[in-house]
């Protein structure tokens, strides 16, 4: 080892001395550019990209009981028109704080349903229990165990549920149904506040971030059993 760089070592050789490259003021500028453009892309596209409206050619409509009235009257409006056979309400307690009651979302949302004028006929209840996890894909197991004690999965089937979920709740039900099963889904907007400016509510900002990391979960963390 020469001098030099006996000169730029110490302790030993433990530390040595490194040339060590910097932004310029152009540089810096440059960066900042491409961060705003990065967050500029984020903020406008996720949105889209989790409210995902996509549904298959299917004569079974599934309803997540959690959804709001309007969610629900949008619903029964798709299912009259898109000529569709049976409408499954899946969910469970009608709510945290009320365990204990025998209703649930998947029954409440059936009345509901009914109360609209949906033919008594076809309209299922299919509660999916008190699962403390995983909710959705809880349910869409639970429907895929019913659908199979009547008879057979159908062919495909479209789920209905509501802005930044609709990614998720897509792909759990493909998780749950396997790849025989072709699943779409319908996307309801939100009532509160208005999407396309999601980052100007209180209730957008946590919609939408929530549902982004619950997806990177779904999509990364979560393995069925």
């Amino acid at each position: 080892m020469n001098r030099d760089a006996r000169k730029n070592r110490r302790l030993g050789g433990m530390l040595a001395k490194r040339s060590l490259w910097l932004p310029t003021r152009r540089g810096w500028l440059v960066l900042l550019l491409l961060s705003g453009l990065a967050g500029y892309g984020f903020v406008m596209g996720i949105h889209p990209f989790l409210a995902v409206e996509a549904p298959v050619p299917a004569r079974v409509m599934v309803v997540e009981g959690w959804l709001p009235m309007s969610a629900l009257q949008a619903a029964a409006d798709r299912f009259r028109s898109g000529g569709y056979e049976m409408l499954c309400t899946v969910g469970g307690p009608h709510s945290d704080e009320d365990r204990n009651n025998p209703r649930n979302q998947a029954e409440v949302v059936a009345e509901q349903f009914l109360e609209m004028g949906l033919p008594p006929a076809q309209v299922y209840v299919v509660p999916s229990g008190d699962p403390m996890r995983d909710r959705t894909y809880t349910s869409a197991k639970v429907l895929r165990g019913w659908f199979l004690e009547r008879g057979g999965l159908p062919a495909g089937l479209n789920v209905v549920t509501e802005g930044a979920h609709s990614r998720r709740s897509r792909l759990l039900f493909e998780k749950a149904f396997g790849s025989k099963v072709a699943v779409g889904v319908i996307s309801i907007p939100y009532s509160n506040f208005d999407a396309k400016q999601w980052w100007r509510y209180s209730e957008g900002v946590r919609e939408v971030l929530g549902e982004g990391l619950a997806y990177l979960y779904a999509r990364l963390l979560f393995w069925p059993d």
